[in-house]
């Protein structure tokens, strides 16, 4: 019986060799398959972060010719305002400019 006994230890023994090794076989694998993941992962980061900065890239170049168009069409609105109050005032240094003279060279005389 104890032939028996040993044939049975010795079946349990191996079997449970074979356990290891299937669990060995089974963690490297796990680690190999997070590997690939982590460098699946990585790539799928780094082609959004690509995607996130064309999109913000393309965002900003609309802000920045929204603004251009607003900046001329606000400098254009300060020229002409400007043109407007030249021309108010050339015509009141004309309107005036006899009574100026007129003023100046009265000053003098009695100087």
């Amino acid at each position: 019986m104890s032939n028996m006994a040993e044939s049975k230890v010795t079946g349990i023994i191996k079997s449970l060799n074979a356990l290891e090794d299937d669990l060995d076989s089974l963690n490297g694998k796990s680690g190999d398959m997070k590997k690939q993941l982590a460098v699946k992962a990585q790539t799928e980061i780094d082609t959004l972060l690509e995607k996130t900065r064309e999109m913000a890239t393309k965002e900003a170049e609309v802000i920045i010719t929204a603004s251009k168009e607003k900046a001329t069409t606000e400098s254009a609105k300060i020229v002409q305002e400007g043109d407007a109050k030249l021309s108010e005032i050339q015509s009141k240094i004309d309107a005036n400019f006899d009574d100026a003279v007129k003023h100046v060279v009265s000053t003098v005389l009695k100087a």
